[in-house]
């Protein structure tokens, strides 16, 4: 059980290895927890902010290596609505940092034909970062290759309660009968919407847990930890979970060989 959700250290290999894998065994969306830059930064005797910083440099080769894998969608965790209890100092670095990353990567991104978006409460970032992100999201809206989503603002039961609430006032304004509220038609509302389910989720330094990541999107996920803090997740990482995904078996709750 333990070897099947726990990563092991990857092995030295040649990280284009993984390209050859069959295409339908590969996962069409990861999500990903990227957690530990504080204890990364503490081990080195940094200040958090400096795990922040190279946790950034991880998320560029990370989402290259999704490109190279043709991924249909990569899903990030960069900010959740449990984050704001954290020191002002620190939350205030985090959205610099956000709008510091569009402005290096963004152009890169839309070279490599990447459609970026965010879910979660945008709505609720300072404007100038509001005006950014949409930015981001308006240049790349055509754009046909990987699905890059940010989750920042973000909590998993938040987005199921403002969908329910959402649902309820179409009831309230007779558009929709409570009969018509299905899983199909629940996930039509989610801010994930035109997006496949979760199939794998990586986490990082050691954690075994989703911290109300993606609630509904994971009913199925595979998951995969490492202890590897995410300023040390390496490609290599990244195609060593994969390719552990895909040699698993998938039943979605039916049996073997059925």
């Amino acid at each position: 059980m333990w070897k099947k959700i726990f990563g092991k250290a990857p092995l030295p290999k040649n990280e284009a290895a993984l390209l050859d894998i069959e295409r339908s065994r590969l996962p069409r969306h990861v999500a990903v927890i990227m957690d530990g830059n504080g204890r990364w930064a503490k081990g080195q005797g940094f200040l958090r902010t400096v795990g922040h910083r190279a946790g950034v440099d991880t998320l560029h080769d990370i989402l290259a290596t999704a490109i190279d894998l043709k991924l249909e969608v990569l899903t990030v965790y960069a900010f959740s609505t449990e984050n704001w209890k954290r020191p002002h100092e620190e939350v205030d670095f985090l959205m610099r940092l956000f709008s510091e990353y569009l402005d290096k990567e963004e152009r890169e991104m839309h070279e490599k034909n990447v459609r970026i978006r965010f879910i979660g409460r945008v709505d609720e970032l300072t404007p100038e970062l509001i005006q950014r992100v949409r930015h981001a999201e308006a240049l790349m809206k055509d754009n046909t290759g990987v699905n890059f989503c940010v989750a920042v603002n973000y909590g998993g039961q938040d987005e199921i309660c403002r969908t329910a609430q959402e649902l309820a006032r179409k009831v309230q304004e007779g558009a929709l009968s409570p009969e018509e509220i299905t899983p199909e038609s629940f996930e039509t509302a989610l801010d994930t919407k035109e997006l496949p389910p979760v199939d794998l989720v990586i986490r990082t330094s050691g954690d075994m847990r989703l911290s109300n990541f993606l609630l509904w999107q994971t009913a199925y996920a595979e998951f995969w930890f490492t202890e590897t803090n995410w300023p040390d997740f390496k490609p290599a990482c990244f195609l060593e979970a994969i390719r552990d995904y895909a040699g698993r078996e998938r039943r979605f709750g039916g049996i073997k060989g059925k």
